[in-house]
């Protein structure tokens, strides 16, 4: 028996991987201090966040030099696309049978 909720992804249950996701789904990559200043978060909870959509193979993350500065760039995979769209369906779906 399929129940209402079995497509909703815990790992996009944090309001910030949730953030994270919705960020990369419309722009083609995105960099740390974007990301942290588009959501607020720390530098510790960004990092956390990110490491745990990078370990379900969510996202893609780089990192190089611009200058001498570091720079960490973020990008959704073809899965983590995949996933986050079978995850916001599953909601609406939730959504609309309440």
């Amino acid at each position: 028996m399929k129940t209402i909720i079995q497509n909703i992804n815990k790992a996009f249950d944090h309001r910030i991987r949730l953030g994270i996701m919705s960020v990369l789904m419309v722009n083609e990559s995105a960099d740390f201090n974007m990301l942290k200043e588009l959501l607020g978060v720390t530098d510790g909870n960004l990092a956390s966040h990110t490491k745990a959509l990078e370990a379900e193979n969510y996202i893609q993350i780089e990192k190089q030099f611009i200058g001498k500065k570091p720079n960490t760039r973020y990008i959704a995979t073809q899965d983590g696309k995949k996933a986050f769209t079978a995850h916001i369906d599953a909601l609406e779906k939730l959504i609309s049978k309440s």
